[in-house]
């Protein structure tokens, strides 16, 4: 457990007994105030979580976070004051040309800041308020990337810090990095950053560097045991380079609407290559003059169309594909971020984008065309159909759930010779057949197991029986869909299978009409293989205290296989 934890637990104690031992109302509510303070903090320590103080964006903490926690925030107040009194270090040094470290910030830094043309501040602390620039009308750029007192940073927070503090110095501006005192969390991120442009360099001899100019730097033994295992696995990298694809068009021409605030978002952080789509020049021309400048990640700004035309450029290349949802389904990003793309498309994609992680998923070949997403016949191809461009513009996704209510009320069922990898092919009379990928909770059609798992190497087929009536089929798949499982019942009325590969044609030998990934197609036979993470895809990092469990355990499994 952390010093901190034990330290923080035993002062909670100490004002527990206190408020039992005391008579006086007022004095058993003061300590009972700072036993509830202090335990808090402790909690924070155990798991890691620095969002406990719910720092914002621009650096101050909220008057309720600041009431409930005053007793712990007050004590720190005084230690700081304390420390900084018998600092004998300078409060603000320059590492290398351009990059400061510091401690805390006070109005009478600013002038230093003028002086030496600091324009951007990396502020690494969770418990203290930042200055606030915007009413000190300076033109300050500032980050706040929350870490506990001597706690290590998660590996997003690092990607972060990295990209932002590089992205400035490669504009010419300087950065400070600060934390309290400028000896421990700002070290840890300045040294990362060292790391990141000097790969060569051992994680001693950075902080050396950094001890050379700054006597009172120091990391504890769980810091520079981080930061040296960041470095040895290659993660102390910029990654900043992208190309921005989007397509005009996409949505109700929601570009237009949310370009600057989406390029105010991403320009700290990545060097952006900004393109439009076109007639003539589609999501798959621009991904293939992308990929030869080696970005470290190519955005598809739009539909689920455009972000199909980047993605088969992107299979089977390192590259990393991030999505901003513009379109009316957005089932990708949905699949991949969940039910937050839905609230607030924009600010969730972007956070993806400067927060998330890389994971490499499934993709599917079908008829020689790349599929993410899924290949559906019957109920889902008749959807797509008459949910028009025309119906989109005025309805959005409600002309999905249209286009769907009126294939259900058609109902018609057709018979179709369907071949599981290599088993004897079967028939099978049915109005709605999916073979899905990935598929979020909204595309009904292909929960017959529940949402698709984007990292099995399978595919999930989902049909219906023409039997039962279809609203009961309906039914029965939203269940499926918000449970994630599927139960086999005796007259079940949905079916499912899972294979690596399928081929499906009609019985009567005519052409299939099918939708791929939103996109309407007719041939004689559809054939379909899963190509195993196969895409890197931007996605929502985990939780701190998750992302450090699962290291903790991939470290230990490689020193068993290793022992």
């Amino acid at each position: 457990m952390h010093l901190h934890t034990n330290v923080y637990l035993f002062f909670a104690l100490v004002f527990v007994l206190l408020g039992i031992t005391t008579a006086d109302l007022y004095f058993r509510s003061a300590w009972a105030w700072a036993a509830l303070s202090f335990f808090v903090v402790s909690l924070a320590y155990i798991f890691n979580n620095p969002s406990i103080f719910r720092k914002r964006s621009n650096g101050t903490i909220p008057v309720a976070i600041r009431w409930t926690l005053w007793p712990f925030l007050w004590a720190t107040q005084v230690y700081n004051v304390i420390a900084r009194s018998r600092d004998k270090v300078p409060a603000i040094q320059e590492i290398e040309p351009g990059l400061f470290l510091a401690r805390r910030l006070f109005p009478s830094d600013i002038h230093f800041l003028k002086y030496h043309d600091i324009c951007a501040v990396l502020d690494v602390t969770a418990e203290f308020n930042s200055l606030n620039w915007t009413l000190l009308g300076e033109e300050i750029d500032y980050l706040n990337v929350p870490i506990l007192d001597h706690a290590t940073p998660s590996e997003m927070q690092v990607t972060r810090a990295l990209n932002w503090i590089h992205t400035h110095r490669k504009g010419g501006r300087s950065v400070v990095v600060h934390c309290a005192l400028g000896r421990g969390r700002s070290v840890f991120m300045m040294a990362a950053y060292l790391l990141s442009q000097h790969a060569e360099k051992t994680t001693a001899g950075v902080i050396k560097q950094i001890k050379a100019v700054r006597k009172s730097a120091h990391l504890n033994k769980r810091q520079f045991h981080k930061l040296t295992t960041m470095h040895h696995k290659g993660l102390l990298r910029v990654r900043n380079s992208a190309w921005l694809i989007a397509n005009p068009v996409a949505g109700t021409r929601q570009w237009k609407e949310s370009k600057e605030q989406i390029l105010e978002q991403l320009a700290p952080y990545y060097d952006l290559t900004i393109r439009t789509t076109s007639e003539t020049h589609n999501g798959s021309y621009w991904a293939q003059k992308a990929l030869r400048q080696h970005p470290d990640v190519i955005i598809a700004c739009g539909g689920d169309g455009t972000v199909a035309e980047v993605a088969q450029e992107l299979v089977n290349t390192q590259v990393k594909l991030g999505i901003i949802p513009l379109g009316t389904a957005n089932a990708l990003s949905h699949a991949l971020c969940g039910i937050g793309v839905k609230i607030n498309p924009i600010q969730t994609a972007c956070m993806t984008l400067i927060e998330g992680v890389e994971s490499r998923i499934d993709t599917a070949c079908c008829n020689d065309e790349v599929m993410l997403l899924l290949c559906g016949v019957g109920f889902e191809q008749q959807m797509i159909e008459k949910a028009d461009r025309a119906k989109k513009n005025s309805s959005g996704q409600l002309a999905y759930l249209q286009g769907l209510s009126e294939a259900v009320g058609d109902n018609k069922s057709t018979v179709y010779e369907v071949q599981i990898n290599d088993q004897k092919a079967i028939a099978i009379d049915t109005p709605s057949l999916t073979i899905a990928n990935a598929a979020p909770v909204t595309t009904l059609l292909a929960q017959g197991r529940g949402a698709p798992d984007l990292t099995d190497g399978e595919l999930d087929l989902t049909w219906l029986s023409p039997e039962r009536p279809q609203i009961l089929n309906l039914l029965e798949l939203v269940g499926h869909g918000l449970t994630n499982r599927f139960e086999d019942h005796e007259y079940e009325g949905v079916h499912h299978a899972t294979a690596y590969r399928v081929s499906l044609s009609a019985s009567d030998g005519g052409l299939v009409s099918y939708v791929l990934d939103g996109e309407n197609r007719e041939a004689e036979k559809l054939v379909i293989e899963a190509i195993p993470k196969s895409l890197s895809v931007m996605v929502p990092a985990k939780p701190h205290a998750e992302q450090e469990k699962e290291a903790e355990e991939a470290e230990q499994a490689s020193s068993a296989a290793a022992h």
